[in-house]
C-alpha cells in the first residue's frame, strides 16, 4: 500500500528545506561531494577542520537540496546530485576553505571520496572548476603574497629614488686636461 507522509512529517520537511535554501542563499561558497570511500578517522578529522575554517558540512538527500536550489540561481547544480551527497558551505571569512580541505581529501591516493561541483559567488562550477580554486592559497596566504609585492615595489622605489639623488647631488668631475 503507497501511503502519502503525514501532514506533520511533510511540515517538518517544508521546513528543513526551507532552512537548508536559506543556509544556501546565505553562503558565499559551497561545495558537492560524493563521501563514498571516506574512513571514519578521516571523515572526524575531515569535519574537524571544516569546522574549524567556519565551514558547514552536512549529508543531504539529493531530492531535498534539488528542491532547496530552486529559485538560488544554482540549478545548474542538479546534474551532480546522484548517488550520496554531501554539502558544505563557506561563508565570507575565507570562501575557498570548503574548497580547499575537500579536495585535499579528494586526492589522497585509494578513496572513492570525490568533488561533484561546487559555487562561488553565484556562479555554479564543475569538479575541475573547483579543484582549481581550491589550489589557491587562503586569505592569509594571499594577504602575505600582497605584502610581499607591496614590499618589493616600495624597495625598488626607494633604490630608484636613492640612485637619482646620489646622480644629483655628486660633484661633477672636472675633464682631464
Amino acid at each position: 500500500m503507497n501511503r502519502l507522509p503525514s501532514q506533520k512529517i511533510l511540515t517538518a520537511k517544508q521546513a528543513q528545506m526551507a532552512e537548508l535554501q536559506e543556509k544556501i542563499k546565505g553562503a558565499v561558497a559551497g561545495v558537492v561531494v560524493d563521501y563514498r570511500g571516506i574512513t571514519v578517522a578521516d571523515d572526524t578529522k575531515m569535519r574537524a577542520e571544516l569546522r574549524e575554517a567556519g565551514v558547514e558540512y552536512s549529508v543531504v538527500k539529493n531530492t531535498m537540496l534539488r528542491f532547496a536550489l530552486e529559485g538560488t540561481g544554482l540549478e545548474g547544480l542538479n546534474s551532480a546530485l546522484e548517488g550520496t551527497t554531501a554539502l558544505a558551505l563557506a561563508h565570507a571569512e575565507d570562501p575557498m576553505a570548503a574548497a580547499r580541505i575537500l579536495q585535499k581529501v579528494a586526492d589522497k591516493p585509494n578513496t572513492t571520496f570525490a568533488v561533484k561541483a561546487g559555487f562561488l559567488e553565484g556562479q555554479v562550477m564543475n569538479a575541475a572548476e573547483v579543484a582549481a580554486i581550491a589550489s589557491l592559497p587562503g586569505r592569509e596566504g594571499m594577504l602575505s603574497m600582497f605584502a610581499g609585492a607591496l614590499t618589493s615595489t616600495l624597495s625598488g622605489l626607494a633604490v630608484a629614488m636613492q640612485a637619482y639623488v646620489d646622480k644629483v647631488s655628486a660633484p661633477e668631475e672636472e675633464p682631464a686636461a
